[in-house]
């Protein structure tokens, strides 16, 4: 049972991150534009409204993300309870591998927000 609880709270991991970081980015994004923290695109990184633009965008898209996959993480692991490591250990694997998906599809969705709001050189439309 400690085993599953472990990679329960490991399974977890992804969309606790999305949540705390979407949060952070929502309300105040990285207070310089860099090539280290953030939301770093050629887009983003126009200048200051396009830094900040970008940010909310992926960060209420991570948010919301977030919140359902929060769940659906966890029914999978409802029925690996008592089964063996090796069981439990693919279950978490596949749920964190699918995971993945969510957490870089907004990437796309917030890169054409971006080219709608702005032209090439970073400007609002």
């Amino acid at each position: 049972m400690t085993f599953w609880i472990f990679m329960l709270l490991f399974t977890l991991f992804i969309p606790v991150l999305m949540l705390i970081f979407g949060s952070s980015f929502i309300k105040n994004a990285p207070k310089e534009i860099n090539y280290v923290y953030g939301y770093r695109t050629a887009r983003s990184m126009k200048n200051r409204d396009t830094w900040e633009f970008a940010h909310k965008h992926i960060g209420r898209l991570w948010v919301v993300i977030a919140l359902i996959m929060l769940p659906l993480s966890v029914v999978p692991m409802l029925f690996v309870i008592g089964k063996s490591h090796d069981i439990i250990g693919t279950v978490n694997c596949a749920v964190m591998f699918l995971q993945l998906i969510p957490l870089f599809v907004p990437i796309f969705f917030t890169e054409a927000a971006l080219k709608k709001a702005f032209d090439k050189d970073g400007n609002r439309r």
